[in-house]
C-alpha cells in the first residue's frame, strides 16, 4: 500500500508529507521510503495558529478558522505529495493534524485536540484519510502518546543492545528498551521561544546553533529550570507547551535579566540535552537513535554527547536508512497503513493504557473506504528498504 504520512509538530513551522510503499511480510512490515516534501506554513496562518495556543486565550470562531485552513494547508501538502513522490497513486494519506491543546492534569491524559480538518485533505486529493490518532488511546486510559514508540520498537527490534529511539521536536520523547515511552521535556520548543524573543523575532529559532555555541551556559539559570517537577515525574508521562512556553520562559528568566541572549540560548540547549541525558541513563540505554528537528543543531548534539560520554554513543535515524527530518511522518504513515488494516497502534507499555488500540478516525475518499481485512496478529518488525 502506498501511504503518505503527514506531520507537523509543536514548533508548527512547517508540515512533512512523506511518501512510503508498505507491505505486509508475515511478521515484518516492509517501508520503501519515497521521499519528504516540506512545506511551511504561510505567515499569517502561523501567526493565528501561534496566538492560539496556550496559555493564550482564543474562541471557537479562531478554532474553526484554524481547522479549516490547516486541513487545506495539509490538503495541499498532500496533494504535491501524491504528484511528487507517488506519480499519483497513492492509496491512503495518514493525517496526524496540528497539535493545539494536550489536558493533562495530576499526570494524566484526559483529552488532545489536533486540528487540520481531514475532510479537505480527502476532497482535495480522492484518498481515504486517516486521522485524529491520539483520542483513542486517551479513552483507552493512556497518554495519547508518544504514538511513534509502536514504531519504534519494531524498527530497533533485534538491534544489538539495549537502543532507544529519540525524537528531537518541539518536545523530546524517547522509547526505552523495554518499550516504555515518556516526553522527557522541552528539546527545541523553549529555545525557539527565547531566539525569538531575544531577536524580537528577527530569528525564529537558532541556526545551526549558533547563538548557544557562542554563549556560556549559565550553571544559577539551568539549576533553576532543573527544577521543574515535570522531570522528576515517573512515567508514562507527557507534556507540550501547555507547559514549556514563552511565559514559562519568561518567569524563569526573572533575575537573571542581565544574561545575555547567547548565553540564554546556551542555558536552554544544555537543559535539552541535561534532560534528555538523564531519562537515557534512566531507562538503561546503550545507544541512541536520533531523529527530528533537534538533529540539525550541531550544538545540541555535541551536548547531549557530551552529557551521555563515550560510554554511550549517539547516532541519527539516517544512519538506520530512516531519514532523520522525515521520521515522524513515516511513522504516521505506518500508524495509518495499521489502523487501514484493522491492526492496533499502540503499545500499552508505552502510552500506559489498558489495553492496545485500533486508532483514528477514516474519513472515505472519492472511492469510500475499502478496508483491507485484518492480517492476523500484526508485525512485530520494521524493515526499512531492506535493512534491519
Amino acid at each position: 500500500m502506498r501511504v503518505i504520512g503527514l506531520m507537523s509538530g509543536t514548533s508548527y513551522d512547517a508540515i512533512d508529507a512523506a511518501a512510503a510503499d508498505l507491505t505486509l511480510d508475515g511478521d515484518r512490515l516492509l517501508l520503501s521510503p519515497l521521499g519528504l516534501i516540506t512545506r511551511g506554513y504561510d505567515e499569517t496562518l502561523r501567526t493565528a495558529l501561534g496566538a492560539a495556543l496556550p496559555p493564550a486565550a482564543t474562541t471557537l470562531a479562531d478554532v474553526c478558522r484554524l481547522d479549516t485552513r490547516i486541513g487545506q494547508a495539509f490538503a495541499a501538502a498532500a496533494a504535491e505529495a501524491d504528484r511528487e513522490l507517488c506519480d499519483g497513486r497513492a492509496e491512503l494519506v495518514a493525517s496526524h493534524g496540528q497539535t493545539v491543546y494536550h489536558w493533562v492534569e495530576d499526570g494524566q491524559a484526559h483529552g488532545t485536540l489536533q486540528i487540520g480538518q481531514p475532510a479537505w485533505i480527502a476532497e482535495r486529493t480522492g484518498l481515504p484519510v486517516v486521522s485524529d490518532f491520539r483520542p483513542r488511546d486517551i479513552a483507552a486510559g493512556g497518554q495519547g502518546a508518544p504514538l511513534v514508540s509502536i514504531v519504534d520498537r519494531m524498527w530497533l527490534r533485534g538491534r544489538p543492545g539495549s537502543p532507544a529511539a529519540l525524537n528531537l521536536g518541539g518536545i523530546a520523547n524517547i522509547t526505552a528498551p523495554d518499550g516504555t515511552a515518556f516526553d522527557t521535556g522541552p528539546a527545541n520548543a523553549l529555545i525557539d521561544a527565547a531566539v525569538r524573543e531575544l531577536t524580537r523575532g528577527r530569528l525564529t529559532y537558532d541556526p545551526e546553533g549558533e547563538m548557544a555555541a557562542r554563549g556560556t551556559v549559565d550553571e544559577g539559570l539551568l539549576a533553576k529550570l532543573l527544577g521543574e517537577p515535570y522531570y522528576a515525574r515517573s512515567a508514562p508521562k507527557t507534556t507540550g507547551k501547555e507547559l514549556f512556553h514563552l511565559p514559562y520562559l519568561r518567569a524563569a528568566l526573572a533575575g537573571h535579566e542581565a544574561l545575555a541572549p547567547q548565553d540564554v540560548v546556551a542555558t536552554l540547549t544544555r537543559l535539552t540535552a541535561r534532560t534528555v541525558a538523564d531519562a537515557v541513563r534512566t531507562v538503561g540505554a546503550c545507544e541512541v537513535i536520533a531523529s527530528g528537528g533537534g538533529t540539525r543543531n550541531p550544538t545540541l548534539m555535541a551536548f547531549l554527547r557530551a552529557e551521555l560520554g563515550d560510554g554511550i554513543p549517539v547516532r541519527t535515524s539516517d544512519e538506520l536508512g530512516l531519514p532523520s527530518a522525515a521520521k515522524e511522518a513515516y511513522a504516521f504513515a505506518v500508524l495509518g497503513f495499521l489502523t487501514a488494516h484493522g491492526l492496533p497502534g499502540t503499545v500499552p507499555q508505552s502510552t500506559g493504557a489498558r489495553h492496545a488500540s485500533v486508532l483514528g478516525s477514516i474519513t472515505p475518499g472519492r472511492a469510500g473506504v475499502q478496508v483491507p481485512a485484518p492480517a492476523g496478529a500484526g508485525p512485530t518488525r520494521l524493515v526499512v528498504d531492506g535493512l534491519g
